[in-house]
């Protein structure tokens, strides 16, 4: 790659906690010239390197040939709660993001970057820790050059809902973070700006394909410079 060529980023996902933080840092990055934010409904007028598209989750295909460019970066991701049973939940956090990556593929990006969980795994008996790691498993098969996978432990910054579980679990992270070390190092909570960092420093500076855990993240996100 010519190193005065600017590259396009696409960001699916980029209304929620990291997407937000992932798109400032974008627009501010002199790498890229070109940000495509693909939404459900359109958001304020962004910086001008922001261009929206309008999309249907359920109906995806029809959006297929605008999803071009160089770093794809897919910040989607919901509860069980949120999307009101297990099969919303899994047509959201597998079926939409694995139709994505295909669509991607498909138009010859090679470079994609998405955010999982600490835990997943395929074998999980764990409904959303299984799903998961199921649409990990499907991602490492379509045949990216290069695919990070970021497997965050819980996310620091405010959100624009409320989940009193998660606010619990991050005062008992900060009540003995002490504990967190070696192996448990990857369970520390990680701020979703550090995330977002990551994500960015990954897309430009690795290759082939990473799974990225918490402690890992956390030392990529503090080497990415704005």
């Amino acid at each position: 790659m010519a190193e005065d060529r600017k590259l396009t980023a696409l960001v699916f996902g980029g209304t929620g906690l990291t997407g937000k933080f992932l798109t400032e840092l974008l627009i501010a990055d002199d790498r890229y010239d070109k940000i495509i934010l693909y939404v459900r409904r359109e958001v304020p007028s962004y910086h001008g390197k922001v261009k929206q598209i309008i999309f249907d989750a359920e109906r995806i295909s029809e959006i297929k040939n605008e999803i071009t460019g160089d770093h794809l970066f897919c910040c989607i991701g919901t509860t069980i709660k949120k999307a009101g049973s297990k099969e919303a939940f899994l047509n959201t956090d597998h079926h939409l993001i694995v139709n994505i990556a295909k669509a991607a593929v498909s138009n010859g990006i090679h470079v994609f970057s998405f955010i999982s969980s600490i835990g997943a795994n395929p074998a999980s008996s764990n409904f959303y820790l299984n799903t998961k790691g199921i649409t990990e498993d499907v991602l490492k098969n379509l045949g990216f050059n290069q695919l990070n996978i970021l497997r965050p432990s819980m996310l620091l910054g405010l959100r624009n809902e409320s989940r009193p579980l998660e606010e619990f679990g991050k005062t008992l992270f900060k009540i003995f973070s002490f504990l967190l070390i070696g192996r448990m190092k990857k369970y520390s909570p990680v701020h979703a700006l550090t995330v977002a960092k990551a994500m960015i420093t990954a897309a430009n500076d690795m290759q082939g394909t990473h799974v990225i855990e918490s402690d890992k993240i956390e030392e990529l996100g503090n080497t990415q410079q704005q």
